[in-house]
């Protein structure tokens, strides 16, 4: 049996962040995840913000971890083209009381900050005209952001994949044990089931089953208690006229009802938080998305509900310590957890990632550094002004060509199709195309180009395109744009 140097459980922002670090060294590097695609989690469903990093406090690691971790965003979005802007954000109050803003602020400075301060409504009308005038105090974080979770963690998977990491999708592990006949002194035995895998080293980036996974070794002492968080996305263009990150004033269930545009310019709002959550059921529910939609209005009136798109929900991997773990096992040291990895993980990744490589490092991985590491990944998506439907006409209607768009809400083209399915990643079904193309995400949600998609899949696999794969045959059950509609008609009766 082949050993790894290194066995990675679990393929969201983490373990794909982590991956593609230690891809810059001579080790051999195995990524194990349970779905049939990388960021199907948390990743794939979330808020999409890279946050300031003054809200979590500096007791805490995720509160040290934050600021340094928005940091790198820039470098790493100009690496891997996976769509970053930097668009402030602001925690805004109603109230006279400065009070909770003070207390942002200074928390904000311990954590390193120096990008706050605290401004008047009428700065806040300066920098978001429509939001509701009696606005009276915000905390404004000028390098906070937006990118694309999922795209990232697609494009770090990628990046590490082209590196020469070894990716193994649909490999659930079931169980673990120490092997003290591996090579080199002690390894562990990681049973999936598919097959099993040797590693010196195991990293535990298992999301919302990381307490599962390190419970193979004994070695847990935390739990995870799921939180869940639903969302509403609206139309493309919706978000334009949000300039920033708007949140309230956090409540202890976490940072409040938001209002931002996502990095391709649909208005997002939510999320709510429920700690009564499974830790797989990413349903949504009408009484939570019309209390989202009706504390919005109350920040930004001027949303428009016949433009509400797709509601949906992600779970959080929230710990018994309330806190990121990031640590090396008592009793196995070369089997470390990375659990507990709730906001602000996405922003706080790329430190999490160094963090795990001193924890390597303290337990004897040595880091030697590959010379022909390639830190680059071209995009997929190019970020673009949408034409009038008389312009594109011609594309759409004409035969099978890379300019010929398949999608024409979101106007993706044929040849960023067959892209996307190239790039050391097999794309299982419709819905890994959308994540990394955003084909299906506009209007129509797919009722005119998911044949076309399957088509131009099926054409390049030289398969059928397998359909329980995607949400709309999952079994979860999803709020839609005329449910809303017509409770929200009922209300106003």
């Amino acid at each position: 049996m082949h050993t790894y140097d290194i066995i990675i459980v679990g393929a969201g922002i983490v373990g794909t962040t982590i991956a593609r670090e230690l891809s810059r060294y001579h080790l051999d590097v195995l990524i194990l995840e349970k779905e049939y695609d990388v960021s199907m989690g948390a990743t794939k469903a979330n808020s999409a913000i890279v946050h300031g990093g003054y809200a979590e406090k500096h007791t805490t690691l995720k509160g040290r971890m934050c600021f340094p971790g928005r940091q790198e965003f820039k470098r790493l979005d100009s690496e891997l083209n996976f769509g970053f802007a930097e668009t402030g954000s602001l925690v805004v109050t109603m109230e006279d009381d400065r009070g909770p803003l003070e207390a942002l602020l200074a928390n904000g400075i311990e954590n390193g900050l120096d990008d706050l301060e605290i401004v008047d409504g009428q700065r806040v009308q300066e920098l978001e005209p429509e939001l509701n005038p009696d606005i009276k105090w915000a905390l404004y974080c000028k390098g906070a952001g937006v990118c694309s979770p999922y795209e990232m963690a697609i494009a770090m998977a990628e990046n590490a994949v082209h590196n020469g990491v070894d990716l193994r999708l649909e490999h659930e592990v079931q169980a673990m044990e120490p092997d003290h006949h591996g090579e080199n002194g002690r390894a562990f035995l990681v049973h999936t089931d598919k097959e099993s895998f040797r590693g010196r080293y195991i990293l535990n980036a298992a999301g919302v089953f990381a307490d599962q996974v390190a419970g193979m070794l004994g070695t847990a002492g935390f739990e995870i208690n799921p939180r869940s968080g639903e969302y509403l996305i609206f139309a493309r263009d919706t978000g334009r006229a949000i300039n920033s990150v708007v949140f309230q004033l956090p409540t202890k269930l976490g940072k409040g009802v938001l209002v931002a545009s996502t990095y391709h310019g649909n208005l997002l709002i939510g999320p709510d938080a429920s700690d009564d959550s499974p830790r797989e059921d990413t349903s949504t529910h009408m009484e939570r998305i019309a209390k989202i939609y009706e504390q919005t209005k109350t920040l930004y009136g001027a949303m428009d509900p016949k433009k509400f798109l797709r509601s949906f929900t992600g779970i959080r991997a929230r710990s018994s310590t309330n806190d990121f773990i990031i640590r090396s096992s008592q009793d196995f040291p070369e089997f470390i957890q990375i659990a507990g990895i709730q906001s602000p993980g996405l922003t706080a990744s790329p430190i999490i990632a160094r963090r795990a490589m001193e924890l390597l490092q303290a337990v004897g991985c040595e880091f030697r550094e590959n010379p022909q590491f390639d830190p680059n990944r071209a995009p997929i998506i190019v970020k673009k002004d949408l034409l009038p439907f008389p312009d594109i006409k011609h594309l759409i209607d004409m035969p099978a060509a890379p300019e010929k768009i398949i999608c024409r809400c979101e106007q993706v083209r044929e040849s960023e199709i067959v892209d996307a399915l190239h790039r050391g990643i097999p794309v299982k079904a419709i819905d890994g195309v959308k994540r990394r193309t955003r084909v299906t995400m506009g209007w129509c949600q797919g009722t005119f180009c998911r044949s076309r998609v399957a088509e131009v899949m099926e054409r390049e696999y030289g398969h059928p395109v397998d359909t329980r794969f995607d949400i709309e045959h999952s079994g979860v059950n999803r709020v839609m744009k005329s449910e809303l509609l017509e409770y929200l008609e009922g209300q106003a009766e």
